[in-house]
């Protein structure tokens, strides 16, 4: 059961970094269930402080995910629009990666701008806008990739501890 609990613990914490990027996925929060299966092993004895306080970082990072976009958009005169057109560009990058890893950062802005641009008639305003929504969008993602990252850390770090206990098989 022990490896089970470490495999899909594993799975999850892959999804969570995925999840940095996807909207559709809270990532720094799957992860957060990685490292909780994990604790729950028989071999890995169980940190509350540990869980309790990467509860609280996934929670925070979760809550600014939809904070810092509002953030950056209003600071630089944008619109609901302009948040809109940055998640639909984000989802044409996944659907259609042509531009590969580059599409991730291209997309987005491009949806913001056209979302901006349907919203206003000015270019230059929309233009603006529709950087301060792409970088509102960089600076979740960036964090969120951060945190789920660490905590892939701190999983392989308690697995590596506990590599005897866990896979006796291999000694």
């Amino acid at each position: 059961m022990d490896i089970a609990l470490v495999f899909l613990g594993f799975i999850l914490m892959i999804t969570g970094i995925l999840g940095s990027f996807l909207p559709v996925l809270p990532g720094p929060p799957i992860s957060w269930i990685g490292l909780l299966l994990l604790h729950y092993t028989k071999a890995i004895p169980m940190d509350w402080v540990l869980l309790g306080i990467t509860l609280i970082i996934a929670l925070v990072v979760l809550a600014l995910d939809y904070i810092i976009p509002v953030m950056g958009t209003k600071k630089f005169g944008g619109s609901k629009a302009g948040m809109i057109g940055t998640t639909i560009g984000l989802l044409v990058s996944l659907v259609f990666p042509i531009l590969g890893i580059f599409g991730i950062i291209i997309w987005p802005f491009v949806g913001a701008l056209v979302g901006e641009l349907i919203n206003r008639a000015d270019h230059k305003s929309a233009l603006k806008s529709a950087f301060g929504s792409f970088l509102g969008f960089l600076t979740g993602t960036f964090i969120k990739f951060v945190v789920a990252t660490v905590f892939l850390g701190l999983y392989l770090s308690k697995v590596w501890d506990y590599k005897e206990v866990l896979f006796p098989f291999f000694n």
